[in-house]
């Protein structure tokens, strides 16, 4: 260590990057009165060597914040360890302060070394926790968010070419590999939240061994929780560990007998806090969103008759894939305010690593989740209720770290915690549907990494099943390489049947329409949790953009009411204006548009075709189906008896229609539809669900798939179906791309 602080120690006597623990504070600059007596001189000043500016007052308040954090003692073994090897891994709690810090120190180390190898990029398994800590890094390193510092998450990049440092979701950099698949703009990469076991996590963390042979200046900073530790360093080969624990004990109240009757023990005990007087907010962990649609609506109606003397209870419910503006900094206004105001959220397992705040004072755990779980026989979701993990466990726990007084309730026993709850939480590689990573390691495969040695390896079946569905969608060749048309399917950001139908809308002259409803089944729902009370008015406000042919045509319908109204309108309060008034997610139609402007650039880069569009027209009404079946022909249904029970063609779930379908609203149920989603649980509801033709499905359908169908009474109906047909019109598995000149499928390749 020694050796460390005094190579350290010479370099800052001529570098202008000297580390905090060096810098001089003067008083006035650590100030924010903004009395000017007593300014250094300006060549007394101290510049910030990242954009050659002055240190604002700002940077040295935060930086003795930052002093606080239970990682800053770890600086320096840390960047001694970072210097001696390759691989590091820092194991510590949520609240420890890794994952804003470490970043910055790697950053310093690029500094250091003059960028020679490349700058900094750190991933996340949530888009909303990459913005947050991007921004917050921004400011601490006293630099511009999205030149400095930047991050990208899907359908957003707010970096530049000279950004140092990078957040990004860990999809974001493993579909950077495509095209960089050695990753040389980056001299040090940091995998954060890998006890998440997100798939794309898993994927970099064997992709990076083979990266790392071949490029030995790299460096690579694992974070994860203390109980992946272990396991880590050893997958790895025994690299170092740095250890880092939070200050604060927490107190820990086990429940016997609540899990019986969770919502009762949720609702008692967040109002028994409140009544409590002690101050600080409330975290509830739920199993799933719809726990938080009946706790949210149970609060609020008791809520409603508090006594005004114990103060406000804001209730805030925090769904998965929402963007977390949660607890923001309590301004002098509301510190003055005599009616004390407490912040109850509401969530699931999603808000673990989106939640950071220094007000939680209390969380109820109920110790359950929802999870889904990919079954490959079938080729759909179960949604299965069961424990969550101890690490989860932990985590929850580690929210109340920075807390001296906090508290956690678990509504379970802690025999349960012991013997019921597995110590990890599952990787998604062993639940999740597979075949968007089979075609991207497909891809990578063409550079020389397609070898993976997994930390979980995926089950057999569910690889061969990716494989066979590659297979149906020809983005495989007789070897089992990806065909042409597999690369250009790989290009797209998308689930590769979505981004089949997308190519095969090329053939049919409906480019346009298809992109649109790619982009509004890709973004969060646009139909707005509704509340109580309130259903029948927003049934009466979507049945002005119902389509008769379904709800695909549907969602183009909501898209362009929306594109009016944004071309109609004075400003931006008018828009949000008209999507509350249709019930309507103003945020998700604006991601739409965002998603829909990338898949058209992607379209014009590799030069397809594009029609000028003609929704509203029969030929183009049938085209736009022919399109989604050549992607969607796995996902049909029949209703069996006529009151809308409808039967999976490759299995024997029965299931509805979701109750905001079109169908559903009309009470008009055809006989086929091609589905868009289906989930096996409580209500087995089939979403975004469009009718088509059994003489329409046998045109498009590859034969060998329908060949390997089970027996089943729909087969049956559709091999006479295929008999009514003229031979010519029978699926010949064209080559969509025979509309694209030579010149563009030579485009398509890796460059």
């Amino acid at each position: 260590m020694s050796s460390l602080r005094e190579e350290m120690d010479e370099e800052e006597l001529d570098h202008p990057n000297a580390s905090p623990e060096k810098r001089y504070f003067p008083e006035s600059l650590d100030s924010s009165d903004g009395d000017e007596e007593g300014v250094l001189a300006c060549e007394d000043l101290e510049l910030n060597p990242f954009d050659g500016l002055p240190y604002s007052s700002r940077y040295y308040k935060l930086l003795k914040e930052r002093e606080e954090l239970p990682i800053w003692k770890e600086k320096y073994s840390f960047m001694e360890s970072l210097l001696q090897n390759q691989v590091v891994v820092v194991s510590g709690d949520s609240k420890c302060g890794k994952s804003s810090q470490v970043p910055q120190w790697c950053a310093e180390y690029c500094l250091s070394i003059h960028y020679q190898h490349g700058g900094v990029i750190c991933t996340q398994a949530h888009k909303q926790t990459a913005v947050q800590l991007a921004l917050r890094v921004a400011d601490e390193m006293d630099v511009n968010i999205g030149h400095e510092v930047g991050y990208v998450i899907p359908f957003e990049n707010c970096c530049t070419t000279e950004t140092i440092l990078r957040y990004c979701t860990d999809d974001m950099l493993q579909r950077e590999m495509m095209s960089n698949p050695f990753l040389g703009s980056y001299g040090v990469i940091i995998l954060d939240d890998v006890h998440e076991r997100s798939l794309a996590t898993d994927v970099l963390l064997g992709l990076l061994k083979d990266v790392l042979l071949a490029r030995p200046e790299l460096k690579l900073i694992v974070n994860c929780s203390p109980l992946l530790t272990s396991k880590l360093s050893s997958y790895y080969g025994d690299v170092p560990v740095i250890e880092v624990r939070n200050k604060h004990p927490v107190e820990v109240v086990y429940l016997s007998g609540a899990q019986k009757d969770s919502f009762e023990s949720v609702i008692r005990l967040i109002f028994e806090i409140h009544h409590s007087g002690e101050k600080g907010d409330v975290v509830v962990f739920l199993a799933c969103e719809q726990d938080i649609e009946k706790t949210y609506e149970l609060v609020c109606q008791e809520g409603s008759n508090l006594n005004p003397d114990v103060g406000d209870l804001v209730v805030i419910p925090l769904y998965p894939k929402e963007k977390c503006s949660l607890f923001r900094p309590v301004d002098e206004t509301e510190k003055r305010c005599q009616v004390y105001q407490r912040r109850v959220v509401l969530t699931t397992s999603c808000g673990e690593s989106l939640i950071w705040s220094h007000t939680v004072k209390f969380v109820i755990d109920v110790g359950l989740e929802r999870r889904q779980v990919y079954n490959p026989r079938i080729r759909a979701n179960s949604l299965v209720l069961q424990p969550i993990s101890q690490s989860q466990a932990e985590i929850r726990k580690q929210l109340l770290g920075s807390s001296p007084s906090g508290k956690l309730f678990c509504l379970y026993t802690e025999e349960f915690a012991s013997k019921d709850m597995r110590p990890l939480k599952p990787a998604e590689m062993q639940e999740a549907n597979l075949t968007s990573m089979v075609l991207f390691m497909k891809r990578v495969d063409i550079a020389g990494l397609g070898r993976c040695d997994f930390m979980n390896r995926p089950a057999p079946e569910s690889l061969m099943q990716a494989l066979e569905d590659l297979d149906y969608l020809a983005a495989l060749d007789n070897d089992g390489n990806l065909s042409e048309f597999g690369i250009i399917m790989s290009e797209f950001p998308l689930d590769p049947q979505l981004s089949k139908s997308i190519l095969a809308s090329c053939e049919f002259d409906c480019v346009d329409e298809m992109l649109t409803i790619a982009a509004m089944v890709t973004a969060p729902s646009c139909f707005l949790h509704v509340p109580h009370g309130a259903e029948e008015a927003a049934v009466t406000c979507w049945k002005t953009f119902l389509h008769p042919e379904g709800d695909h045509f549907t969602l183009i319908n909501v898209y362009n009411a929306y594109q009016d109204t944004v071309l109609n309108s004075a400003n931006e309060h008018c828009v949000e204006m008209w999507c509350h008034d249709c019930f309507l997610s103003c945020s998700a139609l604006r991601m739409a548009d965002v998603i829909r402007a990338e898949l058209l650039e992607i379209i014009k880069r590799i030069e397809l075709p594009y029609a000028e569009p003609a929704f509203g027209s029969k030929e183009n009404g049938l085209n736009i189906k022919k399109a989604l079946l050549s992607g969607y022909f796995m996902q049909i249904a029949r209703d069996v008896d006529g009151s809308g029970n409808y039967l999976m063609l490759t299995h024997k779930q029965v299931a509805q229609l979701h109750p905001l379908s079109s169908y559903s609203i009309t009470k008009k149920m055809p006989e086929w539809v091609l589905f868009h989603q289906f989930s096996i649980s409580e209500n087995n509801y089939i979403r975004v669900a469009s009718a088509v033709s059994p003489e329409l499905f046998m045109q498009l359908v590859p034969q060998y798939y329908f060949s390997n169908l089970p027996p089943s009474e729909s087969k049956d109906i559709l091999q006479q179906a295929a008999g009514h047909l003229p031979t010519e019109t029978v699926n010949k598995d064209q080559d969509v791309c025979d509309k694209c000149p030579d010149a563009t499928e030579q485009r398509c390749t890796i460059q």
